[in-house]
């Protein structure tokens, strides 16, 4: 492998153009990335997650709608002044660190929804030719170890290949033994492909159709990470997550547990089946 192939990923994508319809009425205004598990939106876990496997330029692809994602990494002066004046000096630093000093933020406009393809291409001119990641804030990925995209960054950076987060998925749900989960590593030639690539219905541009064409050219391996990952675009999986939280936060983990075992007896359930 070149050196070019074994750099460490410096830049990651975060699709954010989605309108979030299942979790209407609530996504009318907040964006489902915005969406909370305990005190932290998801868009904050997936940033976090990407800053601790060595990103430092954090690519939003978002709508010409969706301002909410730009306003939470943005600086908020009258809360901070409001806060700073009130002493209320933990708050503070939680508003001012949802990004480090060293990381930037950049937005760029989906203008069509046109498949996560599309998304991802759209941030070609802030990637350039370096190989990068890709997270889907919606796949919520829970290890008291490093974070998944850390494991996967690792495993690209020691081999030189473009990798893709997998797990086993249930029976019922598909044929195959590994299904693709929202973490990948991929290199710059991606977007090369990406341009070939033939659209499918409704005009949309599939990254896996562009990993197909990949794989023909490099080394692409599946990856099965450590943790747990919870499918937050559904009801269930916000549920199941913000549930793994709560039970796993340092403060709340005991009421929560008392919580839970208080609605689970006044319901009168004594197993869960």
């Amino acid at each position: 492998m070149t050196d070019r192939n074994n750099r460490r990923i410096r830049k990651a994508v975060f699709p954010v153009a989605g309108l979030g319809t299942r979790f209407l009425p609530a996504t009318k205004t907040v964006p489902k990335e915005m969406l909370p598990i305990i005190d932290k939106p998801l868009i904050q876990y997936a940033v976090d997650e990407a800053i601790e496997a060595g990103c430092d330029t954090l690519v939003f692809v978002t709508n010409r709608y969706k301002h909410a994602v730009a306003d939470y990494f943005d600086k908020a002066y009258e809360l901070e002044q409001k806060l700073e004046r009130a002493g209320k000096h933990e708050q503070l630093e939680l508003v001012r660190n949802v990004l480090p000093p060293h990381v930037r933020a950049v937005f760029v406009t989906q203008a069509e929804a046109l498949g996560l393809g599309h998304a991802v291409l759209c941030a070609k001119s802030v990637i350039g030719d370096e190989p990068f990641a890709v997270v889907l804030p919606d796949d919520l990925i829970w290890n008291r170890g490093p974070g998944a995209l850390k494991q996967m960054a690792d495993h690209a950076e020691a081999t030189g290949a473009s990798v893709l987060a997998v797990q086993k998925p249930s029976p019922e749900q598909a044929p195959s033994t590994l299904a693709v989960v929202g973490r990948y590593v991929l290199d710059g030639r991606i977007f090369a492909l990406l341009e070939q690539v033939k659209p499918g219905a409704g005009g949309e541009i599939q990254l896996t159709d562009a990993i197909a064409a990949l794989l023909k050219e490099q080394d692409v391996d599946a990856y099965r990470f450590q943790g747990t990952r919870f499918d937050c675009g559904t009801h269930i999986g916000l549920i199941e997550a913000t549930i793994r939280y709560a039970l796993d936060h340092e403060k709340l983990s005991e009421a929560a547990a008392r919580t839970m075992q208080t609605a689970l007896d006044e319901l009168g359930v004594e197993e869960i089946k």
